[in-house]
């Protein structure tokens, strides 16, 4: 692919497709590359609440990132489905290479690349999901009909997916590692006041087991280091075990080249990175608070940003 962009903006999630739709009506030549669905996190959320001027009764993540992606359409923005593999990002125009040996070039990159699930850690996990540990309540709940649910974390994040699994599972027990919840409290009010929800505190979960699928877990309380064992009833066969502990960021491409703080890269205000011509939005960078309102404005921001630095080179 010979054609250089004005900017190409990597991931497709509610940072990015600000981004698009900012840069689209500025008139840049832009592209949004995706390896997946649009939405990130946010597509598998069930419910929002808290997104300003939201005026749909029921909004859910995969609805609100539906219209995002109207928007940016609606702006002559290209969309590219790929998953890039190597980035050269120094110089004044910036190269990526996808999957098949694709390349793509641009005077501008975003990194919109967002964050994904941080994994239990217990043993055996990896062996078990997708066969009764989940990382999506959203995705996966329905599998749980009737059956034990476990969830681990004690978050927004957790609390609210533990809640929508009370839909489904018969029973639904958060094992946290602290006494009380990190969760806010109009959150928590509404998790306590729940029959089918029950809190295990003070707890981790040690490790997983089963025949094909996940059937028993040890579990540790933090502060006398007992050991339990919990299997599934009889009758089930079975139990779920949900993981909602925290994102680990999609950065792993731009080690070395990105100044980076535990893995999310480093910005100023602007969303500008260490590399002229390179910035970074949403979850993927520092920040003090992840949510969809402040990944919009990121996106937003740096197309500005942008927009200034493209019209600065003309």
């Amino acid at each position: 692919m010979s054609k250089v962009y004005d900017v190409i903006i990597l991931g497709a999630g509610p940072a990015g497709l600000a981004a698009g739709l900012y840069a689209g009506r500025s008139r840049l030549d832009t592209l949004i590359i995706e390896k997946g669905q649009d939405g990130g996190q946010i597509a598998i959320t069930n419910e929002i609440e808290n997104y300003p001027g939201q005026v749909l009764e029921g909004e859910s993540g995969p609805t609100l990132i539906a219209r995002m992606t109207e928007q940016a359409k609606k702006f002559g923005v290209e969309r590219v489905r790929d998953s890039i593999k190597s980035v050269e990002l120094e110089g004044p125009v910036k190269k990526l290479v996808g999957a098949k040996g694709e390349e793509y070039l641009a005077k501008a990159v975003i990194i919109a690349t967002g964050a994904f699930p941080r994994p239990i850690g217990c043993e055996n996990e990896g062996k078990y999901v997708g066969k009764g540990i989940s990382f999506c309540a959203t995705c996966d709940a329905a599998f749980f009909e009737d059956f034990e649910v476990y969830v681990v974390g004690g978050g927004d994040a957790a609390v609210e997916e533990a809640m929508y699994l009370t839909k489904f599972a018969r029973k639904v027990t958060v094992i946290h590692r602290r006494d009380e919840l990190r969760a806010a409290k109009s959150i928590q009010e509404k998790a306590f006041k729940n029959p089918k929800l029950f809190f295990m505190w003070d707890t981790v979960v040690e490790k997983v087991d089963g025949d094909e699928i996940l059937s028993t877990m040890v579990v540790k309380n933090v502060k006398t280091g007992e050991l339990t064992t919990i299997n599934a009833d009889e009758e089930d066969g079975m139990f779920g075990l949900f993981g909602f502990i925290g994102l680990l960021p999609n950065t792993a491409l731009f080690e070395g080249m990105l100044d980076m703080d535990r893995g999310y890269i480093k910005t100023d205000a602007d969303m500008h990175t260490n590399i002229e011509g390179v910035y970074a939005a949403g979850d993927v960078r520092v920040k003090s608070l992840r949510q969809v309102v402040t990944a919009a404005a990121d996106g937003a921001i740096a197309a500005m940003q942008v927009e200034h630095y493209i019209s600065n080179l003309k």
